[in-house]
């Protein structure tokens, strides 16, 4: 089938909607349910009888090694790949934002970042200056989106999510090539903006523990789901343990949020730890 882009997803690729929607409130149903998923690829299976549902305002995070299926099961999830078997269910007429794990652009093309936003379906220009000035990166707007560094280009991909006004927004390695001290920013604005826009977040992260005090529920994947729950509870699951060993534990202390919304007045963004 042909990929819609990335922050484009088309509902119109959705599943029907659950038999049992009509048994339970709009707001109490899951915004987008997986159930069943099957996938093989060249007879290895990277999806194997995976199920899990997603509520207004719950924040999931799919964990896992590399290669263990999480970018994939997104994919599916948003209909941008199809499974073997198993179906997706999604809330009719569901506004997602997806904030892919890479996208690479034409380095001949001439973009500023201002100008690569527009390019989101119904961009508006308040909704663009109001989205930049919240994620701190304003500065960035006549930049040229290829000079920018790893850290501020993921912000203006999350920009460009959020400009979908998202019912559900699908995180794909947020932090990728962002320093330690933006990964942690970046953790603590997510359930702010969860908070602001009363949205669902699906997110995939290789690091459970950075992401605790950013997530409701953790699901631990390695093409099928190994353990899920609270991360209190995932992080000293036996099945977790088993596939992380010693990575299970976490390199640095991670923050813990608590809830007051307090905004860091500090530009990170241009940092040159780890980033591009």
């Amino acid at each position: 089938m042909t990929a819609t882009p990335p922050g484009d997803v088309n509902p119109a690729v959705a599943s029907p909607q659950s038999p049992h929607s009509g048994s339970v409130t709009a707001a109490s149903a899951p915004l987008i349910e997986a159930d069943q998923l099957n996938l093989q690829r060249a007879h290895k299976t990277v999806l194997s009888d995976i199920s899990l549902a997603i509520r207004e305002r719950q924040i999931i995070t799919l964990i896992g090694p590399n290669g263990c299926g999480k970018s994939t099961l997104i994919k599916v999830m948003l209909g941008l790949e199809q499974p073997d078997s198993g179906k997706v269910i999604r809330r009719k007429h569901l506004r997602i934002g997806y904030m892919p794990q890479k996208l690479s652009l034409d380095q001949r093309m001439p973009l500023t970042v201002e100008g690569f936003l527009r390019l989101a379906r119904h961009a508006t220009s308040k909704d663009i200056e109001h989205w930049l000035q919240r994620l701190n990166i304003k500065a960035l707007a006549p930049l040229s989106v290829h000079d920018l560094s790893g850290g501020e280009w993921q912000r203006v991909l999350l920009v460009r999510a959020l400009l979908m006004k998202p019912q559900l927004l699908v995180l794909d390695e947020p932090v990728q090539g962002v320093d330690v001290q933006g990964q942690m920013e970046l953790y603590q604005l997510i359930p702010q903006l969860r908070d602001e826009l009363g949205c669902g977040v699906l997110m995939v992260s290789h690091d459970l523990h950075l992401v605790m005090a950013a997530t409701d529920e953790v699901i631990c994947l390695n093409g099928h789901v190994c353990c899920s729950g609270h991360p209190d509870n995932v992080s000293v699951d036996p099945a977790y343990l088993q596939l992380f060993g010693g990575r299970a534990q976490p390199a640095i202390v991670p923050y813990t949020h608590h809830h007051d919304h307090a905004h860091c007045d500090h530009d990170h963004h241009r940092s040159t730890g780890d980033e591009q």
